[in-house]
């Protein structure tokens, strides 16, 4: 069956078309921020900065690779349909056009540089770690996480998986508390083995490696719970390592701060946390 130019062209249309279509609908599924949801195709909300900049960028590289995918979809289908032996059975016997070679030379050099320059961008946002409001310090263990606050009194306390506790398998029973609106700078290291502190509403991943610390930050700009996991392949029970971080007010935070100097009370010559015997 011999297609008309007419009906690539339509064609061409409704691919785009349902392209859109599949776009939105994926930012209509990503759901609330901070909790990962069935079936979701889009990113979690961002609930920081850094977070909606990593939106922006992945939409923006999203449409340029979809014009690319159907401007090279557009030129098979008229390659197939004008070229073919019995819709052209002289075939040209042209083997160079100078202006097309140049083109398409020139124009990924410049698709590229577009994508390059926001991206660079990107990265020194992530990496620049403005003045901290608070510090925290994250532990990797086999298999949970321990959290201190050096600037809060230097308690500190382990976070384990809650079976109780909802969302499935991301529910702790000591979750990571901060302030609202503060830059909090995150020291991590790993006290075993390598393991990954991640948490997608804030757009941070970073490794935790023994012997090493590094860094990383972030601006919650919502209260809220906001979840992650470990994202390094860590050992046995790698998949049962949550990380649970509730954003709150500053009156809030201060008042936790109180009583967490009274709960997770540290014994003299140990430097872990005792976890409350009630829970």
């Amino acid at each position: 069956m011999r297609m008309s130019i007419g009906h690539v062209g339509r064609l061409i249309l409704g691919l785009g078309f349902t392209g859109a279509a599949l776009m939105s609908g994926s930012a209509a599924i990503a759901g609330e921020a901070g909790v990962p949801e069935p079936w979701g195709l889009d990113l979690q909300a961002a609930a920081t900065p850094v977070m909606e900049s990593i939106q922006h960028f992945h939409n923006g590289v999203l449409l340029v690779i979809t014009v690319i995918t159907l401007f090279v979809l557009a030129l098979l289908v008229t390659v197939m349909v004008r070229f073919n032996a019995r819709a052209n059975p002289v075939p040209s016997r042209t083997t160079h056009n100078t202006m097309i070679e140049v083109a398409w030379t020139l124009i990924p050099v410049l698709i590229l540089v577009s994508i390059a320059v926001p991206s660079f961008r990107l990265l020194f946002q992530e990496l620049d770690i403005p003045k901290p409001d608070l510090t925290v310090k994250v532990t990797g263990k086999q298999w949970y996480w321990s959290y201190a606050y050096p600037d809060n009194g230097k308690f500190e306390f382990d976070s384990l998986l809650a079976e109780n506790k909802k969302p499935r398998m991301l529910g702790v029973d000591n979750e990571l508390v901060v302030p609202v609106n503060k830059v909090v700078r995150v020291e991590v290291t790993g006290a075993d083995v390598i393991h990954s502190f991640g948490v997608p509403a804030f757009g941070i991943k970073i490794d935790a490696i023994p012997g090493r610390l590094n860094e990383t930050w972030f601006k919650a700009t919502q209260t809220g719970i906001f979840y992650g996991q470990c994202s390094e392949l860590c050992g046995r029970d790698h998949a049962f390592m949550p990380i649970a971080v509730r954003v709150v007010s500053d009156q809030e935070f201060a008042a936790w701060v109180e009583s967490a100097k009274k709960k997770f009370a540290t014994l003299p010559g140990n430097t872990y946390a005792l976890a409350d015997p009630g829970q």
